[in-house]
């Protein structure tokens, strides 16, 4: 959904858009950033970036690339996570959690943890998921599917229905407040 909404950003006149070069766009990661300077080239909203430099950056990223094969979300064949429009995660979570269970030895536990996010968020009052309260949410999450149900609770967690990130909604608190 971000090319759309890039491009509409562009037709109402955005002065800036954070993209990545091709090998490490769309996955959890920001759209490329080639397409949009191919798109522009010779109207108002040319960058008047050189595609052939792009092209050769990006063909450097993927010479080095299978150094870092084991850092990728290869959890599935698609490169766009269709699955968002239900769940919601930004990508950077979904990164995040491949990461935390692997090293967990849990990787088959992604779509679990997928499920569960949205159960964690809406008892949490359904925080923004952005940074911090999106890696609060997400390590509940995770930390659920590994131990089961709020059998462990992070002092992150602890620290936001208390309140230290802001406040969070009251009924919230009062229920959290009872369990710790």
């Amino acid at each position: 959904m971000a090319p759309m909404s890039y491009l509409k950003a562009i037709e109402a006149g955005v002065d800036v858009l954070d993209v990545a070069l091709a090998p490490f766009a769309m996955r959890s990661s920001l759209p490329a950033i080639e397409p949009f300077v191919a798109a522009l080239k010779g109207t108002p909203r040319d960058s008047k970036m050189d595609l052939k430099h792009l092209f050769k950056l990006g063909s450097y990223i993927e010479s080095i690339a299978p150094k870092y094969r084991e850092f990728m979300n290869n959890t599935k064949m698609a490169v766009i996570d269709t699955e968002v429009l239900i769940h919601q995660i930004p990508g950077g979570m979904t990164s995040n959690f491949v990461s935390q269970l692997k090293e967990a030895g849990a990787i088959d536990k992604l779509g679990d943890v997928l499920a569960e996010l949205p159960k964690v968020r809406k008892e949490l009052g359904y925080p923004p998921l952005v940074t911090p309260t999106s890696q609060i949410v997400g390590a509940q999450a995770v930390q659920n599917v590994l131990f089961g149900r709020y059998k462990m609770i992070s002092g992150q967690v602890k620290d936001y229905v208390y309140g230290l990130y802001g406040n969070p909604r009251p009924r919230l608190i009062l229920k959290f407040r009872r369990s710790f």
